[in-house]
């Protein structure tokens, strides 16, 4: 969702509080997201703890897909109110002053006038294109004219508010701002879709971790005697090594978090202030801030339950 304020393109984050960027707070520590007690309370039946790691990040990237829905509708939008302000065709008097504006009409060999004046028109297109998105209003709960200037310059705002007419200039500014508007928001969704990608390969390689997990548990099962001393203590190591593999995979998402595949310039709170992407696709959610560590959370502390009661069988052999 951006914003243009003279030559740079910045994202809107619905009303929210302030955001800051980077990994912050118990969900940078895959091990300390199991400290929280809705957490605790959630995985108290072993068993749920592979469904609630698989669970942080499906529904991140059910998160990840209805936000790039949004963002490219917006771009559509954009895409359709600049195809319709540059169907006015401004004519200029002898004057040189802006004269009354025509409507291009496909089909049609000269240009008609336009009737109920060009700020009418303008900003008519924008309520029908932008503003009529679903999720646009029910986010901002703005007017038109609001909106306008947040996304577009409250320059052209105070201009259509000034000029009954459309001068070429105005006309220019407001096609240019339009399609980096949407441009801006094309390139969003070609990062979302790296996310989304991120989450699906982390999600696979939490899930093999635990995968495992299991069968050495499972392995266990049924031995006795020397056999089973041996097979505890290679249980034991093996559980390690996964759990230092859940290290590792936390590390990699920590890497990918200092590196976001687009970093978002927030207009809202005003000053503007550097929001994480994650924080912006995720933040408005009821699940984590941040997912991928979380379920390395739940792995992990599964891990580590078993570990220590193979290492209790261990000690009582």
């Amino acid at each position: 969702m951006s914003v243009h304020r003279g030559g740079e393109i910045r994202f809107r984050i619905p009303a929210r509080e302030t955001l800051e960027s980077g990994c912050v707070g118990s969900g940078c520590d895959p091990l300390a997201v199991v400290s929280d007690p809705a957490v605790v309370a959630a995985l108290v039946c072993a068993g749920l703890f592979l469904t609630v790691a698989v669970a942080y990040i499906r529904d991140a990237k059910a998160t990840c897909r209805q936000e790039r829905r949004r963002v490219v509708d917006e771009r559509d939008a954009f895409e359709e109110f600049g195809d319709r302000v540059a169907a006015l065709s401004p004519t200029t008097t002898r004057e040189g002053s802006a004269g009354p504006a025509t409507l291009a009409v496909p089909g049609l060999t000269a240009a008609l006038p336009v009737a109920d004046g060009d700020r009418s028109r303008v900003l008519a297109a924008y309520r029908d294109t932008v503003v009529s998105l679903p999720h646009y209003r029910a986010e901002y709960d703005e007017t038109v004219g609001e909106s306008l200037a947040a996304e577009l310059g409250e320059d052209t705002a105070v201009s259509l508010a000034s000029n009954e007419t459309l001068s070429p200039g105005l006309q220019s500014t407001l096609v240019d701002r339009s399609r980096r508007a949407a441009a801006a928001r094309g390139s969003l969704a070609a990062a979302i879709d790296v996310e989304v990608d991120r989450l699906e390969r982390a999600g696979d390689r939490v899930a093999s971790i635990d995968r495992r997990r299991e069968r050495l548990v499972d392995h266990l099962t049924g031995l006795t005697g020397e056999t089973a001393l041996d097979a505890s203590i290679d249980v034991w190591e093996r559980l390690d090594a996964l759990e230092a593999e859940c290290d590792a995979v936390a590390g990699d998402r920590q890497t990918q978090l200092s590196e976001p595949p687009r970093q978002i310039r927030g207009s809202r709170p005003s000053p503007p202030v550097d929001v994480a992407f994650t924080k912006y696709l995720y933040e408005p959610s009821t699940g984590p801030d941040h997912p991928v560590l979380a379920a390395i959370a739940a792995a992990a502390d599964r891990l580590r339950r078993d570990r220590d009661r193979v290492a209790t069988r261990i000690a009582e052999s």
